[in-house]
């Protein structure tokens, strides 16, 4: 008998994976990548339990889903009950390629009110369409007896019940199964953070292109936005300047001053000449430049190249086009 566990690298996941396997039952662990969460701490809390996992890289269901999210976003950009019902039914999908009877999550009922109701665990169980070959072992107690306990490939007396936002529970289990190294309950997920999610809300309501370079460029410097098309970043140091260099597209403009130290400046979308010239006073505000001092700013695309003279404005100028 082997389970698919969908493995975050949480406390909730290690134990529900453990909690399986102690009846006997193997489990692998997979982790589901996008750009708003990667596979890092999941890795290393399955290498320290000796947990097999597999990584599943599901970005383009994924921006399919967050542009219309049927149920709706949490406080910022998270569409946790969708997430969890792709991620599930994705699981689903590998069962028969892995050799697995039945899927696990880590879910614990109210630990979130609004993603971990009984309501929202019911509806991520029916829109994965696993439905009754979904287990939560931690909860398991409190909610509808499923397939795996019905037929007997788990002992329902030996899975938990535990219910509400309180670590205390998973941490004493943890100490009694010698399960020492394990995450804090930080979340992790980019689409929570505030800056990151309105800059992701912004690049979505002007119905641009989400791609993987993109996202990655939301991650970085400070974001500009000038016209519903037309976006510039501006790197914060020298590692963000090269980064925002690989991340171009070959129609990007990359601004910088010639002879005095400053950023990188990525401008994307339409612009004409008039936006070019606020461009390049933005990539001469954030230099090292004094204000009111004339500055040589270069501008590429592609092969083109111009040089634009510009007076150095206060940053504060820029403050109100700022994401």
């Amino acid at each position: 008998m082997k389970a698919l566990c969908v493995f975050s690298g949480g406390l909730d996941s290690i134990l529900s994976a453990k909690i399986i396997q102690a009846q006997g039952i193997e489990v692998l662990g997979v982790f589901f990548s996008t750009p708003f969460f990667g596979p890092a701490r999941a890795k290393r809390s399955a290498k320290s339990i000796g947990l097999p996992l597999k990584v599943v890289d599901i970005t383009e269901p994924h921006l399919e889903m967050l542009r219309s999210p049927k149920h709706g976003m949490g406080k910022h950009m998270n569409p946790c009950i969708d997430c969890h019902a792709l991620m599930c039914k994705v699981a689903g999908q590998l069962m028969d390629k892995e050799g697995a009877s039945f899927v696990i999550t880590g879910e614990v009922l109210g630990q979130r009110p609004m993603s971990q109701n009984k309501q929202s665990l019911m509806l991520v169980a029916k829109d994965s369409g696993l439905d009754r070959l979904l287990l939560r072992p931690l909860s398991a107690k409190h909610l509808p007896i499923t397939i795996p306990e019905e037929e007997g490939w788990v002992d329902r007396e030996l899975l938990l019940d535990f219910k509400g936002r309180s670590r205390k529970p998973q941490m004493e289990l943890a100490e009694k199964l010698g399960i020492r190294d394990y995450p804090s309950p930080a979340g992790g997920c980019l689409l929570t953070e505030e800056v990151f999610a309105r800059r992701l809300k912004d690049l979505i309501s002007q119905d641009q292109l989400l791609t993987k370079k993109r996202i990655e460029m939301l991650k970085l410097g400070r974001h500009f936005r000038f016209g519903p098309k037309t976006r510039a970043v501006v790197g914060r140091n020298e590692r963000e300047n090269q980064i925002l260099k690989t991340l171009m597209d070959k129609e990007d403009v990359l601004l910088q001053c010639q002879s005095i130290p400053g950023p990188v400046v990525v401008v994307w979308g339409e612009y004409d000449a008039n936006l070019l010239k606020t461009t390049a006073e933005l990539t001469a505000a954030y230099s090292d430049s004094r204000t009111s001092e004339q500055v040589a700013v270069r501008a590429v695309r592609n092969t083109e190249e111009i040089v634009l003279w510009v007076n150095t404005p206060d940053k504060t100028t820029f403050k109100r086009f700022m994401l």
